[in-house]
């Protein structure tokens, strides 16, 4: 099995582009599943200790991948932040399979706009600008992905993009995509 985390700031279009991987993937028949990682961390109250779930989403993450493994699938396109090369190696551990890492980046301009739309509360909103700017520096010091991929472009290009990326990072012909 192979796997791929798309990851990068609030706001950048993470799940819509592990979407629009999905579909690219599915129309090559591919066996895949889609996972977005912040529904396996979706509760109240966080721990003090652990504010966003962290753990309970490795556990959960664990179980799910292992439930479509027996299904039969191939590759998993995870979406969702990871913020430390320590965090990306636990996400592979507990998938049991290599994890390419993709970086998608859009400027902080255009991250504010997708923000302003999708959060109307102003609180929220604050936060998640917030959080946008702090995961950007973050990246920018810590180099966790394999390959960063322009999110500025339209989605089905975005998708292609990661799709080729990915490919060559597993030294994959397309042909071979499905093992």
């Amino acid at each position: 099995m192979k796997a791929l985390l798309i990851t990068g700031p609030v706001g950048v279009g993470k799940t819509t582009v592990a979407e629009a991987v999905g579909d690219r993937l599915a129309e090559a028949k591919v066996p895949h599943a889609l996972i977005d990682l912040d529904w396996l961390s979706s509760c109240w109250p966080a721990p003090a200790d652990d504010p966003f779930h962290f753990e309970l989403q490795l556990r959960n993450l664990e179980a799910v991948v292992r439930n479509y493994v027996a299904a039969g699938v191939h590759r998993v396109v995870l979406a969702g932040v990871v913020e430390s090369r320590a965090d990306r190696e636990r996400y592979a551990e507990v998938i049991g399979a290599k994890l390419n890492v993709c970086r998608l980046k859009a400027d902080l301009s255009v991250l504010h706009q997708r923000l302003v739309r999708r959060h109307h509360d102003g609180a929220d909103l604050r936060w998640h600008l917030n959080r946008a700017e702090e995961l950007e520096m973050l990246f920018a010091a810590s180099w966790i992905e394999d390959f960063v991929v322009d999110a500025d472009q339209p989605v089905a290009e975005v998708a292609q993009d990661v799709i080729s990326w990915w490919l060559a990072a597993e030294r994959l012909p397309i042909e071979s995509a499905s093992d």
